[in-house]
C-alpha cells in the first residue's frame, strides 16, 4: 500500500519530550519519572503504559473550589510510548528551572511529576474585589508540555523593556516577574471594556523574564453568563478574574 500518510510515521526523537508534530507530544516512558497529563489527552500509546487518576490534595481541592484554577491530571507510568494531543492545539515543551512558570491552567498539557504547582494570585491597580486573576506556579525541574491556539508570541522582559499583554491572550510568564493587572481607564469605567475598541483588561510585565502570548483571545461574548461572577463577563482571562493580592498562594 503506498500513500503520503506515510510520511507521517513516528518520530524517533530520543528525546523524553519531543513532538510528533506541532499538535502532538510524544513522551517517552523509562519505567521512573512518572508523566501527568492533562485527562482524556492520550491520543496512542505503544509498550506497558498505564494510566491512573492523580490524586488532588485537600488544599489543592479548596483552592480549585474557590479560584477555578487547577488542573485535572492523570498519571501516566510504565514503559513505553505516549502520544498526547488536545483540540489539535500547537504543543511547546519548556524546561521549569530555579526561577519557576507562572500559567493559566487552561493551557498545561503535560509535565513531569517531580514538578510542585499550586495556585497564586495576581492583583489588579484598582484594588477592586473580584478584579484578579489567578494563575498557577510551576516550580522545581523538570520539563511541562503548553498548549496554544496557534503560533505563539515570546516577548523578553527586562529591566528597561516592560511588557503589556492582553489578559485573555497571555499564556504563561517567568515567576520571577513582577506582575500588575490593569485596565486603560479611569477608575469609574473599570468593569467597562476601553471605550468601542474591545480592549480592556491587561497584564503589565517588569523585570527580567519572558511573557508568552497566544494569537487569539479566548473570550466569551460581552453578555454571556459563564463561570462565577460578574468578573467572568469582562474578559479577564479563561476562568474569569476573582481576584485577591498578588502573592496569595493556595495550597
Amino acid at each position: 500500500m503506498q500513500s503520503p500518510l506515510f510520511a507521517f510515521n513516528d518520530s524517533q526523537a530520543p528525546d523524553r519530550y519531543s513532538l510528533q508534530n506541532k499538535q502532538m507530544l510524544r513522551v517517552v516512558l523509562e519505567g521512573h519519572d512518572d508523566v501527568l497529563a492533562r485527562k482524556g489527552t492520550m491520543v496512542a500509546y505503544q509498550g506497558l503504559v498505564e494510566f491512573d487518576a492523580e490524586y488532588q490534595g485537600h488544599g489543592q481541592a479548596r483552592a480549585r473550589a474557590y479560584t477555578g484554577e487547577g488542573l485535572d491530571l492523570m498519571r501516566c507510568h510504565g514503559q513505553g510510548t505516549v502520544y498526547f494531543a488536545n483540540l489539535a492545539q500547537h504543543i511547546h515543551v519548556l524546561d521549569v528551572e530555579q526561577d519557576g512558570l507562572t500559567v493559566d491552567s487552561g493551557y498545561v498539557l503535560a509535565m513531569d511529576s517531580s514538578l510542585h504547582y499550586e495556585v497564586v494570585a495576581v492583583d489588579s491597580l484598582y484594588g477592586i474585589s473580584g478584579s484578579g486573576k489567578y494563575q498557577l506556579n510551576i516550580t522545581g525541574r523538570g520539563q511541562v508540555a503548553l498548549m496554544t491556539s496557534g503560533a505563539p508570541l515570546l516577548m523578553q522582559v527586562t529591566p528597561d523593556k516592560y511588557v503589556n499583554c492582553d489578559a485573555d491572550a497571555i499564556v504563561a510568564w517567568s515567576t520571577g516577574l513582577r506582575v500588575q493587572m490593569q485596565a486603560q481607564t479611569h477608575s469609574s469605567g473599570v468593569w467597562r471594556r476601553r471605550g468601542s475598541t474591545g480592549e480592556g483588561w491587561e497584564l503589565s510585565f517588569m523585570g527580567s523574564g519572558f511573557a508568552l502570548v497566544q494569537p487569539s483571545e479566548l473570550l466569551p461574548p460581552q453578555h454571556a453568563q459563564i463561570g462565577q461572577g460578574i468578573a467572568a463577563q469582562f474578559g479577564m482571562g479563561q476562568q474569569g478574574a476573582r481576584g485577591a493580592n498578588q502573592g496569595n498562594v493556595w495550597s
